[in-house]
């Protein structure tokens, strides 16, 4: 019994060309989700976007569901990234260069979270999704302060993951929601409030 094209993966390209046409695409589905939701945005207009004709476009992705997946896959590699970035110079940075650089990656990944805000808003299986992100960040949340305070204990670790989890989507709603246009005031009183926050916890001033 043969599978459903829509349910074939999304191919992955072996070719330069092909690669860079992924990338196009992925880039283009990103904007186009971004602007109106993934409900309203179409193949078409992502095809279009990407200066792609639409049979490419279904080659590699077979569905706006596969599309959709890959997006979350590649956020998720950029926010991993995001991490080992950090934890590779968590011996020479201060408390405070910690605290902004967790909060900051939510601006580093402006247009990508913006993306995601619109692909995990709304039905079940988006809400499975965004659980699953929510798990994995706080693991490299958690993950990083431990290797910052190796005697921290796991369920302290894990507990603050929480907490500077809220303070990293507080930090989205005041700069990606906000046109990424943020409030002076409130970006810097939120940024104190979270120095002090790791500060204490870690036992660290700088």
């Amino acid at each position: 019994m043969s599978t459903p094209n829509s349910a074939r993966p999304a191919l992955v390209p072996q070719r330069r060309h092909g690669k860079e046409r992924v990338t196009a695409l992925l880039a283009a589905a990103a904007a186009v989700i971004a602007e109106k939701g993934f409900d309203a945005a179409t193949m078409a207009e992502v095809a279009s976007r990407a200066g792609a004709p639409i049979g490419s476009l279904y080659r590699f992705f077979p569905s706006k569901e596969v599309l959709a997946d890959a997006l979350v896959q590649r956020y998720e590699e950029l926010t991993r990234e995001a991490f080992v970035r950090i934890d590779a110079q968590l011996s020479q940075i201060s408390i405070a260069a910690l605290s902004d650089a967790l909060l900051d990656i939510v601006v580093g990944l402006h247009g990508e979270t913006r993306t995601m805000l619109a692909l995990l808003e709304g039905d079940a299986e988006a809400s499975k999704k965004r659980e699953a992100f929510r798990g994995a960040t706080r693991r490299y949340i958690a993950r990083t302060l431990t290797l910052r305070s190796p005697k921290l204990p796991a369920a302290t670790a894990g507990n603050m993951a929480v907490v500077l989890l809220h303070c990293m989507k507080t930090m989205a709603a005041l700069t990606v929601k906000n046109t990424g246009k943020p409030a002076p005031g409130p970006v810097a009183e939120l940024r104190e409030m979270t120095r002090l926050y790791l500060a204490n916890k870690l036992g660290e001033r700088d």
